[in-house]
């Protein structure tokens, strides 16, 4: 008999979501708008200290409205993290504009301050004209280098969309990511800490960037009797019904996040006496992860077993694992725009795995695990 899917990081519900989500059944707000939109754009707002909130259909539609709003266009070139989802990239292309990648560094494994910096110098000189701006990621959860990255731009007068897709419930030096940038995102896909089945957010303190884009992401219908349109729109709002759903899931976030950080303890007190074994550590106190994924490089110079044998192993016990991602510059689509580093996204990419870290498994699940992992290595 086959054995129970343990999954990389399923959907957990906290108990509460059907209410909101009946609430908008009895009252019929079914649409793009309504109160739980309202309540959980204002949950957002305080939770993560940004002063104005939209929510949308998804993080990828909020980096295409950051990009419209900072005035992005055909010919530009904006910065991007290299080790990402294609998510954070294909908005720059959507605009025509030309994703500049920037490798990552190997204390966070995001964004390196020193190849951002070279990026901007060999940019300026050989366009005459700096990026329009930067989208910087923080991996898995991981604050990237934010007082040396922000400083780089701040420098430069670039603007940053900040990438927190993976990172709500993280914060640096006691603030909440997402915070950090001109503009700021989520994700509440399937597989992220909280989820609405799908959708977004966009943040920022700038109220007048956060109507723009709220007008946007509804077909940018003027102020009119009859629907009329002066300029360009996308369907990009989220429904009232998975706002409610989002609504729920705010109740439990700091439960969830505290909870994949146990289970990111878990691994490591598993795995810690494997030479071998590196783990994606925050650097210092100033560094919160929420450990959204765990995630681990494995030197097969060390050990009788690699990446690939590990995960073939846990998947023959239908235990759900992944590399880390694929560097956006070695991607078909993507190869041929500009690619700033030393590859050490492309040695993570080779040696990383994921393990499972959702917040809803359970104890025998752990054991599973635990028993899994203690075979691959006891061979």
């Amino acid at each position: 008999m086959e054995k129970t899917k343990i999954w990389l990081s399923s959907p957990h519900m906290g108990g509460d979501e059907l209410s909101f989500i009946q609430e908008a059944f009895d009252t019929n707000w079914l649409s793009p708008l309504g109160p739980n939109v309202d309540g959980f754009e204002h949950d957002l707002a305080q939770y993560s200290g940004s002063q104005h909130v939209a929510a949308l259909s998804s993080g990828t539609a909020a980096i295409h409205l950051a990009l419209i709003i900072l005035g992005v266009e055909g010919g530009d070139e904006v910065l991007v993290s290299s080790f990402t989802f294609s998510g954070s990239i294909n908005p720059i292309v959507y605009q025509g504009a030309v994703p500049v990648m920037v490798d990552s560094e190997d204390s966070t494994w995001n964004m390196s301050p020193h190849f951002l910096e070279e990026a901007i110098k060999d940019r300026l000189k050989k366009k005459g004209k700096l990026p329009k701006a930067l989208v910087l990621v923080h991996l898995y959860g991981m604050p990237a280098r934010l007082d040396e990255l922000l400083a780089i731009c701040h420098h430069y007068n670039i603007p940053v969309i900040e990438d927190a897709a993976e990172a709500l419930g993280s914060s640096y030096k006691g603030q909440k990511l997402g915070s950090f940038g001109d503009l700021g995102i989520y994700s509440f896909n399937g597989n992220k800490i909280i989820t609405t089945s799908g959708g977004g957010a966009l943040l920022s303190n700038n109220e007048g960037w956060i109507k723009k884009a709220r007008f946007l992401a509804t077909q940018a219908r003027d102020p009119a009797p009859h629907y009329q349109h002066s300029e360009i729109g996308y369907n990009y709002r989220m429904s009232n019904v998975v706002a409610g759903m989002g609504r729920g899931q705010m109740k439990v976030l700091d439960q969830w996040v505290e909870k994949r950080r146990s289970i990111n303890r878990f691994y490591r007190n598993l795995l810690e006496d494997i030479e071998g074994i590196t783990f994606l550590t925050e650097p210092s106190d100033d560094f919160y992860s929420n450990y959204w994924l765990t995630t681990v490089v494995v030197e097969d110079k060390l050990l009788s077993v690699n990446r690939d044998t590990i995960m073939s192993a846990l998947s023959e016990e239908n235990i759900e694992t992944r590399p880390l991602w694929k560097p956006m510059h070695l991607q078909p689509i993507f190869e041929s725009y500009p690619f700033y580093g030393d590859g050490y996204s492309e040695y993570l990419f080779k040696t990383g795995i994921c393990l499972p870290s959702g917040s809803n498994m359970t104890e025998p699940e752990l054991d599973r695990i635990r028993e899994s992992l203690y075979s691959i290595f006891a061979k």
